[in-house]
């Protein structure tokens, strides 16, 4: 938690990692255990790995919300599986929880902040 001199915030750090039903037919180009990394803004894939964009667009507009504190109560707390974009295939994308990462927010933004 901040302080009222203090401008830092948390995020969760994530892992995005594809879980693919054993003997289903992959149309992605996934395999299981492909994943990436999230950490603040910053996406990071291993060396030598790809994903495809489609699965990437089915997934990137939770990850900012994921990455905040949310609710025991809130499904964005709770489910975690997004399924992959294209309706014949039966692989799905799991973002994980990984960590806490504090940042400040001079540091990511030149909008001042409110004086109180």
């Amino acid at each position: 938690m901040s302080t009222d001199n203090d401008d830092s915030f948390e995020l969760y750090d994530l892992k995005v990692e594809v879980v693919c039903p054993e003997g289903e037919r992959i149309l992605c180009g996934a395999k299981e255990g492909d994943h990436f990394i999230l950490q603040g803004e910053m996406l990071y894939l291993p060396p030598g790995q790809g994903i495809s964009i489609y699965s990437l667009g089915s997934v990137l507009p939770l990850l900012a919300a994921k990455q905040r504190v949310t609710s025991p109560n809130d499904w964005m707390t709770t489910d975690g599986e997004v399924a992959c974009p294209d309706p014949n295939c039966k692989s799905k994308l799991r973002i994980i929880r990984t960590g806490v990462r504090r940042f400040k927010h001079g540091d990511v933004t030149v909008v001042p902040l409110p004086q109180q």
